[in-house]
C-alpha cells in the first residue's frame, strides 16, 4: 500500500494535480513495482500566507509517501532518485518524505492490512 500527500501552494499548483499525480504514479510504478490502478494521492494546496519556506521559490512541494514497511533502502532511494530525476523540477524546490508502519497499524477493506493478500510485492 502507498499513498501520497503533496503540500504545495494552491496559485501556482491548482489545476496541475493529475500531472503530478501520474508523474508521481509513475515512479511509484517503477522504483517499486506498484500496480498502476493503486493511485491514492491527496493534494493539499495552500494559500501563500499558510505555506511557510523561506529560501525557496513559489514552486516548492512537500511529497509524503505514506506506505507499509518492508521496502529496502535501494527501493527507498531509486524512489526519490526517480522523483527527482522525471520531474524536472529544481531539486531546491522538492522535499520528499517515506513514513513508513506496520501493515497491522492500516485498516483496508473491513480488516487490519496484515490479514490482506496483496496483488504486489512490499519486499522489494
Amino acid at each position: 500500500m502507498g499513498q501520497v500527500k503533496v503540500y504545495g501552494r494552491r496559485d501556482v499548483w491548482a489545476g496541475r494535480q493529475r500531472e503530478l499525480s501520474d508523474l508521481l504514479q509513475s515512479c511509484l510504478v517503477d522504483a517499486w513495482g506498484m500496480p498502476e490502478e493503486k493511485r491514492f494521492h491527496r493534494f493539499l494546496l495552500l494559500e501563500e500566507d499558510d505555506f511557510v519556506c523561506p529560501q525557496r521559490s513559489e514552486r516548492y512541494l512537500i511529497i509524503e509517501v505514506l506506505c507499509f514497511t518492508g521496502r529496502s533502502d535501494d527501493a527507498k532511494r531509486a524512489l526519490i532518485r526517480a522523483i527527482y530525476d522525471k520531474s524536472g523540477f529544481d531539486p531546491e524546490d522538492v522535499e520528499i518524505n517515506i513514513i513508513e508502519t506496520p501493515k497491522v497499524n492500516w485498516g483496508i477493506r473491513g480488516v487490519p492490512a496484515d490479514e490482506l493478500t496483496l496483488s504486489y510485492k512490499v519486499e522489494v
